[in-house]
């Protein structure tokens, strides 16, 4: 049974922190499926992971948006995937997505809901959306597996 938490964000800067609190406890073989409306906050999240696992902070942490892919080394692996100009399945598994679930890395996906049937049951979902307030945002984790949970 999935068990869901919210956290309430003020601002980048408390998303981003939220991320890194979130990267320090995640270890390879983790899978992240981020959802959200463009502009909610999902690559600001990945940043804050990227400092969690330790990634070099010179490193530019952006979305792969046209690159599908972009990876990250650290005390594990980040990989940083995005769905969401990905035409085909066919293509996504061309570009070697099936090899990024591995124990090597933390892999991190924005937007799943695109290829549902590749992205891994055992998962940590995170929803986010936009509060009332201009940067206001509610992150929803829901734990579907025991290590997400």
């Amino acid at each position: 049974m999935p068990q869901a938490r919210s956290f309430h964000s003020r601002s980048p800067a408390e998303t981003r922190r939220l991320g890194r609190v979130l990267g320090e406890l995640l270890r390879g073989g983790d899978l992240l499926a981020l959802t959200g409306p463009l502009g909610a906050g999902k690559t600001c999240l990945v940043q804050g992971l990227a400092e969690g696992l330790a990634v070099d902070p010179r490193a530019p942490v952006t979305s792969p948006t046209f690159g599908i892919v972009a990876e990250y080394p650290g005390r594990v692996w980040l990989r940083h995937a995005d769905f969401y100009r990905v035409e085909s399945c066919a293509r996504l598994l061309d570009a070697g997505f099936d090899d990024l679930c591995d124990a090597s890395g933390v892999l991190v996906v924005e937007w799943p809901e695109r290829f549902p049937d590749v992205v891994p049951a055992e998962r940590l979902e995170i929803r986010i959306e936009s509060g009332p307030g201009g940067e206001d945002r509610t992150l929803q984790l829901e734990a579907r597996g025991e290590r997400a949970r």
